[in-house]
């Protein structure tokens, strides 16, 4: 396997750290308007992921874009006094499930953490050499 490039650890480090920013900004968005039945368009909120991927050779990851996620239909709550009700009296509600949510936050703060610790991991070692070169 030839490798066309390969990036310094703090490049792979911060490119992995604006990954994880971007989810938990998205997360947190998605736990904000976990009960938003009327968006802008009419439709209740529906969930944002974040997308990523790999860059060529060994360079860290790209963030693709944020989109939405059509995989899961919304939730119907009965809430018949609610002006969004239908004529059975159910809510279309937002396809977010507030502990999945919240897990998806843990992820996204550990990956956000384990990049951080490889900056002061290669920081650390950058000053060894420089005192070994004394």
């Amino acid at each position: 396997m030839a490798v066309d490039k390969i990036s310094s650890p703090v490049d792979l480090a911060v490119s992995g750290m604006r990954a994880e920013s971007m989810r938990m900004n998205v997360t947190a968005n998605n736990i904000a308007n976990a009960n938003t039945s009327r968006g802008p368009d009419g439709l209740p909120y529906r969930r944002q992921r974040v997308s990523v991927s790999a860059q060529k050779g060994i360079g860290g990851v790209n963030i693709a874009g944020v989109k939405a996620d059509f995989t899961t239909d919304f939730k119907r709550v009965l809430d018949a006094g609610n002006p969004d009700a239908d004529d059975n009296g159910f809510v279309a509600m937002p396809n977010i499930d507030l502990p999945v949510e919240m897990m998806q936050m843990v992820v996204a703060s550990r990956g956000y953490q384990a990049n951080a610790a490889v900056l002061k991991r290669y920081q650390d070692m950058v000053d060894v050499a420089l005192e070994v070169i004394r």
